[in-house]
């Protein structure tokens, strides 16, 4: 993620919506399907430095929802929560209307020790049982790598096969596994296929990154087909990078109606987190982007 300020944003979010609407006032009318996937946040890292109250409240006010809740960040909604905690954050949820989405995790399976795969595969057992407790609908776990002098294919058969003993323990609590589509080497879609290949569990999908690495001839569409059986959530990013010719959003967006999507899109903005005015600011803007983005 590139950084961002406000004043960027709020350029680059003026720029985009004016060539948005452009494009809307110039095109053929065509009968499209009803939008089934909704906007959301992944607090990874516009959110990094809120508590789940600011979280709660900002989602509210924009109007965005669901929420999935990223490890190590200020909510500290983490497994060494108790069994009452866990209560109270669902509660705080519920009650301010705002859905929570899952957990984002660290965990990942490409290491050649197999004592750490094993942790890892255990760490993620944790936050399956705290999603669950919070009443979300999965975690996200990640690849982040191809290890050196490691053939790349048994690399990526590690990991597929670690994420069946993970898929099972997601079935087992009604939860998904979602692969980010992540990591050097490993973000390639033929080798996120690979993995899934390997895994083919029924409970373990993907989450669709927003990566440079899924654009082949100035299209996401080559790649969109191999990977869209498996995706069931998705992160985006900087939606200027439509208008710039860096990332095809509209079209991303579009065949995501065209293909019956209906889960999420959860930003996932900045490596500078903003405080709350600013953040609540920004994300008004973002979602009227994602708004003109989305009419096709």
């Amino acid at each position: 993620m590139g950084t961002i300020n406000r004043r960027g944003f709020l350029q680059s979010a003026s720029a985009l919506a004016a060539a948005g609407v452009a494009v809307t006032a110039h095109a053929a009318p065509v009968e499209e399907k009803p939008l089934k996937f909704r906007l959301g946040i992944v607090t990874y890292n516009i959110a990094a430095q809120w508590d789940l109250t600011t979280i709660l409240r900002i989602c509210k006010n924009v109007g965005v929802s669901p929420v999935e809740l990223r490890t190590t960040h200020k909510h500290g909604v983490e497994p060494s929560l108790s069994k009452e905690e866990r209560a109270e954050v669902k509660k705080k949820f519920a009650d301010s209307g705002v859905e929570f989405w899952g957990c984002g995790t660290t965990c990942e399976f490409h290491s050649p020790d197999a004592a750490e795969v094993k942790k890892q595969i255990e760490t993620c057992k944790e936050f399956i049982q705290l999603s669950a407790d919070l009443g979300g609908k999965g975690v996200k776990v990640r690849p982040n790598g191809l290890p050196k002098d490691v053939p790349v294919e048994k690399t990526l058969e590690q990991i597929g096969k670690s994420l069946i003993e993970c898929g099972k323990a997601a079935a087992d609590a009604g939860l998904d596994i979602w692969v980010e589509v992540h990591g050097p080497g490993t973000q390639h879609p033929p080798h996120i296929k690979t993995i899934m290949d390997a895994c083919g569990h029924k409970s373990v999908g993907l989450t669709w990154n927003s990566n440079a690495s899924d654009i082949k001839d100035k299209s996401v569409a080559e790649y969109f087909k191999l990977l869209r059986p498996y995706v069931r959530s998705c992160h985006i990013n900087e939606l200027w990078k439509d208008a710039v010719g860096i990332y095809p959003y509209r079209e991303l967006f579009r065949l995501f109606r065209e293909t019956d999507y209906d889960r999420v899109t959860l930003c996932e903005v900045g490596k500078t987190p903003p405080d709350a005015a600013t953040g609540e600011e920004m994300l008004r803007y973002y979602k009227a982007l994602w708004t003109e983005l989305t009419k096709g």
